[in-house]
């Protein structure tokens, strides 16, 4: 964060200094959590659903804090502790955010770049600030911080070095987006797709749309729209760009429209999981990619990096070489592993929806099958629930359980209440002898795995997070410390 004195947070948060100077220099981070703090650090005491902030203020100034942003006046023995009183400390950590950003902008060079979408939105984000990296100090966000906790403590990291900001950004709500954009506005908005992955929380696919396109809607002139032109909802939000707002499309369908265009050519997958095409850039020559990073589904999400990219300054040649080396920087997402035993992993546990289910089950059956130069292998789908997809859930697991049999998946084993449809529809689809099963949890999928599995095997995992398929892919594939 870039140093501020406490009188001037104070003016920006709209609140009261308790037991400190309004000339009191804040040179240090800003956390959320007292166990993270470091000598000069911001803690923002938020209440939580368990627990309130405020009860580890103690706690966190004992640990060098230089100021505590909360909604009461912490005190020992009478003392009152280094204080700035809010009226609510989670809308005060975004106002805090918006005023680092918007000083590093009047004093340097910073370009904001936003993503969203129903998939893709943690890979894209890791993909880019590799990118960036190359041609600037790049700050972006650990694991999925992409709420109105995570984009405000991404953004506050950032100081006077920072070139480029990268932040993912989610949505539960209409509105979610309007917010975040408000406190930080983007000069990159990136829209990846909108699918059904939360059309139980939004209520239709529409609702899902209107919501991802708060973040395009944000932009002002001069600013750059990065929009899938595959994807007919993304599409329609070319239609509410302010005036003078610029429009990059990106493509894996070589009849798409648009202009310009970032494009991927002779698309080939690879038994190996990987998979080739050739990267067409506007006014560059194509350059061949093979991508570190599992699976043909993240083909677009190689083009919507590259297109951040090319706005960014980074060379053509440069995008290329980095996409053929950027794997999966975030856990449980087409995570590869061989374990000591003989099995690979393929750990895709963290998220799951129709659209990236299907993606999975590809590139498993692409990995089972070989090519000339690696042998066909059994192949194995762990199945779990895909969550929030309200009255749409049971069609979907049954589509993913007749996907599973198309694609000649060797076992398919469905774990839990809310992924049975899975085993049902691949029964109904035409699955015989023991290729499909089903278990009630993932304890009985653990025992069968261990009762069935065998070197050569490869072994998918794939669910919502809640469903705690990764955590059984760890122990799976030997990771010690797995839960």
């Amino acid at each position: 964060m870039k140093s501020f004195s406490a009188g001037e947070v104070a003016a920006a948060l709209k609140g009261s200094l308790y037991g400190v100077s309004e000339d009191t220099m804040l040179t240090g981070g800003v956390v959320t959590d007292s166990r993270e703090v470091s000598p000069g650090d911001i803690y923002v005491a938020r209440r939580g659903e368990q627990t309130d902030g405020i009860t580890f203020a103690p706690a966190a100034v004992e640990a060098g804090a230089a100021l505590v942003i909360a909604e009461a006046v912490p005190a020992v023995d009478g003392e009152h502790l280094p204080t700035l009183h809010v009226s609510d400390a989670t809308a005060a950590l975004g106002q805090l955010a918006s005023l680092n950003v918007a000083a590093l902008r009047e004093s340097g060079d910073l370009t904001v770049i936003a993503i969203t979408g129903s998939a893709g939105k943690t890979t894209v984000k890791d993909l880019t600030s590799d990118l960036l990296l190359s041609v600037g100090e790049t700050v972006w966000p650990p694991n999925s911080y992409n709420n109105e906790v995570g984009v405000p403590l991404t953004a506050l990291r950032a100081d006077e070095s920072t070139r480029f900001l990268v932040l993912e950004m989610g949505a539960r709500t209409i509105g979610n987006l309007a917010y975040l954009t408000s406190l930080i506005r983007p000069d990159i908005a990136v829209e990846l797709n909108v699918g059904s992955a939360h059309s139980g929380v939004f209520g239709s696919v529409e609702n899902t749309a209107r919501a991802k396109s708060e973040l395009v809607e944000s932009l002002t002139s001069g600013g750059w729209a990065v929009l899938n032109a595959d994807d007919a909802r993304v599409r329609a939000m070319h239609d509410v760009l302010a005036p003078g707002v610029n429009t990059l499309w990106f493509s894996s369908n070589p009849g798409s429209e648009g202009e310009p265009v970032v494009r991927a050519g002779d698309i080939e997958s690879h038994a190996s999981g990987r998979t080739s095409f050739q990267l067409q850039l506007p006014d560059e020559e194509p350059q061949p990619v093979e991508l570190a990073l599992l699976g043909e589904h993240h083909v677009d999400n190689a083009l919507a990096a590259a297109a951040v990219a090319h706005l960014c300054g980074v060379e053509s040649r440069t995008i290329a070489t980095t996409l053929g080396t950027s794997g999966a920087a975030s856990r449980w997402r087409m995570e590869l592993i061989d374990s000591p035993s003989g099995v690979t992993v393929l750990n895709d546990a963290y998220n799951a929806n129709p659209d990236s289910m299907a993606a999975a089950l590809k590139t498993l059956a692409a990995m089972g099958r070989g090519d000339e130069e690696t042998p066909p292998r059994r192949t194995v789908a762990v199945l779990g629930e895909m969550l929030e997809l309200g009255e749409d859930s049971v069609t979907a697991h049954d589509t993913v359980g007749r996907q599973a049999v198309r694609l000649n998946i060797n076992r398919t084993i469905a774990v839990g209440e809310g992924a049975r449809p899975i085993y049902q529809a691949a029964h109904l689809e035409g699955s015989w002898g023991n290729e499909a099963a089903w278990v009630a949890t993932v304890a009985e999928a653990r025992d069968l795995l261990n009762a069935e599995l065998q070197p050569g095997d490869i072994v998918l995992f794939k669910s919502s997070r809640d469903a705690g398929l990764r955590y059984l892919g760890d122990e799976i594939a030997g990771i010690s410390g797995a839960q």
